[in-house]
C-alpha cells in the first residue's frame, strides 16, 4: 500500500512537471517579451510578395528569438495569410501581440509633395513614402485612357496633383494613389471657385498652368495676386506674357537637364523654339511648367485688378518685384535690375 502511495506521488509529481512544462512553452512561445529594441515602438513594412522567410529576415534585428515567432505564426496561422502594409510593433509585445498587429493594425502615412516640375519627380517623391515604384506610379499617371476619361492631356496630367499632405496606408496601390489624387482635386473645385473660374472665362487646367507661372515668379506669397493680375492683362489684350520661367521650362526641356539651375535668362534663350516659350508664343503654355501651391491657385482666381502690364525683380526688396503700367516705365526698373545683376556677377 505504502508504494502505491508512492508511486502515485511520483505520477502526479511526473504529470505537474510536464503540465508545467508545457505551460511554460506555451508562455513563452506566445506572450513571453519577443523584442529586443529600445524604442517604444518598430515599424515594418510588409510587401505584397513577402512571404513568411523574407519576413523573418526584416524582424531579425527586432526580436529575441525569431524563429519562436515563426512557430507562433504557424500555429496561429498566419504564416498562410501575410498582409502586406506599414505596422508598429510595441516594445515588450510578445509573439501573440505581434501575430494580432500583423494581421489587423496596418498604420496610415501622411504623403506629401510639393512643386514638382514633372511627373517623373512627382513619381519619385511618393515612392519615397509608399510602397508603389517609381515607375509603376508614372505609369498609372501618365495612362492615355485615364487622362482622357477625366479632361487631362499628357501635358496638363500634372495639374491634378495637388500639393498638400494626404493620408495613405503605405501598401496602397498606384491605382489608389491616382484615384485619391482625383478626388482631391475635384473637391478642390468647388462652387466657389468654379464661380471664380467662370469670371475669368478660363478652365481648370488653364488656372492651374498660369498659377505654375506665378509660383515660378513670386519670392512672397502676398504679391501672387498682383503677379496673377499683370498676367490675366496681358492675357485680355492677347500681348505676349514673357514669362522668364517658361523659358527657363523650356531650356532644361530642350537639354533634356532638369537638374541645371538657370538664375539669369539672356536674351539667346528667348529665341528657344519651344510651346512653352510665352516669348514667342502668344497665350498660355501647353500645361503647368510645375504644380503650383493651392494658395497660387487661389492668387491667380483671385488676382488683383489693376493696369500694370510689366514687372521684374525689386533688387532693394527681395523677394518683391517693380511693377509697371507701360514700358516707358518698365524699362527703367528693368535697367535697375540688370545693373544689379551685373554688380553681382551673375552672367548665367
Amino acid at each position: 500500500m505504502k508504494r502505491l502511495t508512492t508511486l502515485l506521488v511520483l505520477v502526479s509529481i511526473a504529470i505537474s512537471a510536464i503540465g508545467f512544462f508545457y505551460v511554460f512553452q506555451f508562455y513563452k512561445i506566445f506572450f513571453r517579451n519577443n523584442t529586443q529594441f529600445e524604442n517604444a515602438a518598430a515599424y515594418v513594412y510588409i510587401d505584397r510578395d513577402d512571404t513568411i522567410d523574407s519576413l523573418a529576415v526584416q524582424l531579425n534585428p527586432l526580436l529575441r528569438s525569431v524563429d519562436m515567432f515563426r512557430i507562433a505564426a504557424s500555429k496561429k496561422g498566419y504564416d498562410r495569410f501575410i498582409k502586406p502594409g506599414k505596422y508598429g510593433i510595441e516594445k515588450g509585445s510578445g509573439n501573440n501581440d505581434i501575430i494580432n498587429t500583423l494581421r489587423a493594425k496596418r498604420m496610415v502615412v501622411n504623403i506629401t509633395f510639393n512643386n514638382q516640375e514633372r511627373l517623373e519627380n512627382l513619381a519619385g517623391r511618393i515612392a519615397q513614402q509608399i510602397e508603389p515604384d517609381s515607375l509603376t506610379l508614372l505609369t498609372a499617371m501618365r495612362d492615355s485612357t485615364f487622362l482622357r476619361e477625366n479632361g487631362f492631356k499628357s501635358e496638363t496630367a500634372i495639374s491634378m496633383y495637388l500639393p498638400n499632405s494626404y493620408e495613405f496606408y503605405w501598401d496602397a496601390s498606384a491605382l489608389v494613389f491616382r484615384t485619391k489624387m482625383l478626388s482631391a482635386y475635384n473637391r478642390f473645385w468647388n462652387a466657389n471657385r468654379l464661380e471664380q473660374l467662370s469670371k475669368l472665362n478660363m478652365t481648370q487646367t488653364e488656372v492651374v498652368t498660369l498659377a505654375s507661372i506665378v509660383q515660378k515668379e513670386i519670392g512672397q506669397l502676398d504679391e501672387a495676386p498682383r503677379v496673377a493680375g499683370v498676367y490675366v492683362n496681358r492675357l485680355r489684350e492677347k500681348m505676349v506674357l514673357q514669362a522668364d520661367p517658361t523659358v527657363i521650362f523650356a531650356f532644361k526641356q530642350k537639354y533634356a537637364n532638369y537638374d541645371t539651375i538657370i538664375r539669369r535668362v539672356l536674351y539667346k534663350d528667348l529665341k528657344i523654339k519651344s510651346p512653352y516659350n510665352t516669348y514667342l508664343n502668344r497665350g498660355l503654355p501647353p500645361g503647368p511648367i510645375c504644380m503650383p501651391d493651392l494658395s497660387t491657385i487661389d492668387a491667380v482666381l483671385n488676382y488683383e485688378k489693376h493696369n500694370y502690364f510689366y514687372f521684374v525683380v525689386n533688387p532693394n526688396n527681395p523677394g518683391y518685384h517693380l511693377f509697371a503700367e507701360d514700358d516707358v516705365q518698365h524699362n527703367k526698373n528693368k535697367k535697375v535690375y540688370i545693373n544689379w545683376l551685373n554688380s553681382q556677377g551673375l552672367f548665367r
